[in-house]
């Protein structure tokens, strides 16, 4: 049973990842984000973004926080994993 809550929680993560990584790709094509997709990928990335937005200021007209998410869920969601496999 907990094998297969690591397994949904790394799919949700994963799912986040690349919904963070079309929003930036969106924000390129897309720049207003009028469109459909743009909306929903705002909607699932927002909440972890927002937060990220308060403690990081814009460089500019650069947001840093989809980089720090990417980077963040990348190096701390497979120490999460080890810590919670291992402990099965």
């Amino acid at each position: 049973m907990s094998e297969m809550l690591v397994g949904i929680i790394d799919l949700l993560v994963t799912g986040l990842w690349l919904a963070i990584l079309g929003r930036v790709i969106m924000s390129w094509v897309s720049p207003r984000g009028g469109d459909p997709l743009s909306r929903v990928l705002h909607r699932i990335t927002e909440p972890f973004l927002d937060p990220l937005r308060r403690i990081i200021p814009p460089l500019g007209m650069f947001d840093l926080g989809p980089m720090v998410a990417l980077i963040l869920l990348s190096v701390v969601w497979p120490f999460i994993r080890s810590v919670l496999t291992s402990s099965l």
